[in-house]
């Protein structure tokens, strides 16, 4: 009989990942900030409010009573925005299984401490580090739950977790690898969201496919060498965790970062952007942890500075994109 898994989180990526795990065998205790979302998908088997026409198979269960739905699980999955996280987890801590692999689906960094989200847990739970896996990859949520074909990658340095971790999502749809580079990983799922940002601007203002290939591909150069100054295997970026979910989040129009960025390049504000997109843009907060980050171990990254800037400060788009053309001339 295999454990029971709970998913912290009932947005798309958390209700997509319930359903990968119920897919592949396992009851699923899904856990929703609002009991409107618990309510429906209890009553019609569906989530109406972020995967809306998708069909979730009966092993899952909703709830918005958290200690009811992390007791006794197995695997513990996070699935909540990565600025929430610490909050989040501090009321949950007391009660995790003491074996329990816990499980991250967050793509940020840290706002102010400028830790991963494998970090923030581990020093918010106490737990070994091993403890602690990442899942990442180019998995767009609407795609995944139509069951469409798609990999992604398992990271824990304990490869014995990493594969248990593996099995416990492995679908006729989704394929998962396994990984020890933890870091490569998440830096490649926080980076990718504001390149997402950078591109859809470019969309937005009507650039074409050189401009979109040189963003995807100087934002791949610029996470690399974030990733390599931190002790990422540089591997990992050229893989799916990197180069993979790069190219979906910048080129699918179901990219919430993408779209966000779109609205910016059409001149709208943060706040208008954020009023029509409704979703959370990691992206948006986390270019200014990626950026503290990239100052504080020396790695230039241009293009997240030029978000930054259009996010935060209010520069226009065709400004950042100035900028970026007019920098030095250098060896690739």
């Amino acid at each position: 009989m295999k454990g029971t898994a709970t998913v912290l989180g009932a947005g798309s990526w958390g209700t997509a990942v319930a359903k990968i795990l119920a897919d592949a065998g396992r009851d699923v205790r899904l856990w929703a900030r609002r009991q409107t979302v618990a309510d429906a998908i209890n009553s019609t088997g569906m989530n109406p409010y972020y995967l809306p026409g998708r069909r979730l198979p009966d092993r899952i269960t909703a709830t918005t009573d958290a200690p009811k739905a992390i007791d006794g699980a197995e695997i513990v999955v996070l699935a909540v925005p990565s600025q929430t996280l610490r909050g989040n987890l501090a009321e949950w801590v007391p009660y995790l299984a003491p074996d329990s692999t816990l499980v991250s689906l967050m793509k940020g960094i840290e706002l102010g401490t400028l830790k991963r989200m494998s970090e923030v847990i581990v020093e918010v739970t106490g737990v070994a580090a091993d403890r602690v896996a990442v899942v990442s990859g180019p998995n767009l949520a609407p795609e995944i739950a139509d069951e469409q074909p798609a990999a992604t990658v398992v990271a824990c340095t304990d490869t014995d977790r990493a594969t248990l971790i593996q099995k416990a999502i492995s679908t006729p749809y989704l394929r998962p690898y396994t990984n020890d580079d933890v870091i490569g990983t998440e830096l490649g799922g926080a980076v990718k969201n504001v390149i997402a940002l950078a591109y859809g601007m470019a969309t937005a203002m009507g650039l074409g496919d050189n401009t979109k290939a040189t963003l995807i591909t100087r934002g791949l150069a610029e996470t690399s060498r974030l990733g390599v100054a931190l002790g990422a295997d540089p591997l990992t970026f050229a893989g799916l965790a990197g180069m993979g979910d790069l190219v979906a989040s910048c080129s699918s129009p179901l990219s919430r970062n993408r779209t966000f960025g779109e609205h910016l390049g059409r001149g709208e504000t943060l706040e208008q952007a954020q009023a029509a997109t409704k979703q959370t843009a990691e992206g948006v907060k986390s270019c200014l942890s990626i950026r503290d980050l990239a100052r504080r171990n020396n790695v230039e990254m241009p293009i997240t500075e030029q978000v930054e800037l259009v996010c935060h400060e209010g520069v226009k788009p065709q400004v950042a994109m100035a900028a970026l053309m007019a920098r030095s001339p250098k060896p690739e």
